[in-house]
């Protein structure tokens, strides 16, 4: 039995059954609240879920059980000056730390799973901030890539920022953005500019120098810790996109959701296919039998695409903006619809 976090439009939806078929509400929360993301505290296991208030503003919430109910609101989340606009992702370290990420492009930490959050006052006064350009989305730290093994060596990704590296848990930070070419900037932008949009971030569990990277006009991939990227995103039907999964079993082995492009931001030629590489990006294969493929133009976000277990067990899962959720029980080779007409999906995540 596989049980999801859906965060909506209008509530955090919980989701329990088995992969490639149909799922149980089991329960629903925050009803008509925007819920940008939830996870599962593998440390506490506390499932915590953000949400922004149109009156109160961003928050989080947590509980020891997401079906009983019994929320709390979290404590800490305040900048010095300006406004906190958004919370986008919640990832847990190995040490049980909690790292939160937001926009203006903010970082919290929690380590006391998820109760009370602390502003990484590093990052936050970075001298580079004054030039900060945000994305399409907003000035969004959306991805934490830690390290499985190694506490605090974390990758981040800032929309439209770049690649933020940091070996002493954010003490201090450089950027890792060597080889990234962003098409949307004039021929003549130079070459250590920042301003460029990461999509996701991920990092392999088993190589923890190698990360995958979604951009906003390409895939990526690092071999040295994100300190360089090369381009693998050959083959595939668009260079863009938003979501991005990886096996743990195999860090060669990643997942993306190709859309047809920023102006447009639906599935390219209105077929639904997820697209795999098991050989670090050197091909890419459609793995779409069950999916729509035909009138289909969906739109996935950054953080609705997600996974269960690893290698032959793997699960995949994603949502979308339709209120479509899709599961599969086999690395992608067969889909089925997990759920149908919920509120539009912001995030999606197996709970541990």
């Amino acid at each position: 039995m596989t049980e999801l976090l859906v965060g909506t439009k209008k509530g955090l939806f919980v989701l329990e059954g088995e992969p490639g078929a149909a799922f149980d509400v089991t329960a629903r929360a925050f009803a008509g609240e925007p819920i940008e993301y939830a996870m599962r505290d593998p440390h506490s296991g506390r499932t915590l879920a953000t949400m922004t208030s149109p009156w109160y503003g961003p928050k989080i919430f947590y509980t020891d059980d997401p079906v009983a109910g019994g929320w709390e609101q979290a404590q800490g989340l305040e900048l010095p000056e300006g406004a906190l606009e958004r919370m986008w992702v919640i990832v847990p370290d190995d040490d049980g730390t909690l790292y939160a990420g937001g926009d203006p492009g903010v970082l919290f930490a929690s380590h006391d799973g998820g109760v009370t959050w602390e502003l990484n006052r590093t990052l936050w006064e970075h001298p580079t901030r004054p030039l900060w350009q945000p994305g399409g989305g907003g000035l969004c730290l959306h991805s934490i890539a830690p390290t499985v093994g190694t506490p605090g060596r974390l990758a981040l990704g800032i929309s439209a920022v770049g690649v933020w590296l940091t070996d002493d848990a954010g003490t201090s930070w450089r950027h890792g953005n060597r080889g990234l070419r962003a098409r949307y900037l004039p021929d003549d932008a130079p070459e250590d500019t920042i301003n460029l949009c990461v999509h996701d971030l991920q990092r392999a569990a088993k190589d923890p120098d190698r990360l995958f990277m979604q951009f906003h006009g390409g895939v990526y991939r690092s071999d040295d810790a994100g300190e360089s990227w090369t381009d693998i995103g050959a083959g595939l039907p668009s260079d863009f996109g938003f979501p991005l999964v990886l096996d743990p079993a195999d860090p060669d082995s990643a997942y993306v959701i190709p859309l047809k492009g920023a102006e447009d931001r639906v599935t390219p030629e209105g077929r639904v296919a997820v697209y795999e590489t098991r050989d670090a990006g050197e091909s890419w294969t459609a793995r779409g039998d069950g999916l729509p493929a035909e009138h289909a133009y969906l739109t996935v976000l950054r953080e609705a695409f997600d996974r269960g277990g690893e290698g032959e067990a793997l699960e995949l899962y994603f949502g979308a903006t339709s209120g479509d959720v899709f599961g599969s029980g086999d690395a992608g080779g067969s889909w089925g619809c997990a759920a149908a007409r919920l509120p539009p999906v912001y995030s999606l995540r197996v709970a541990a």
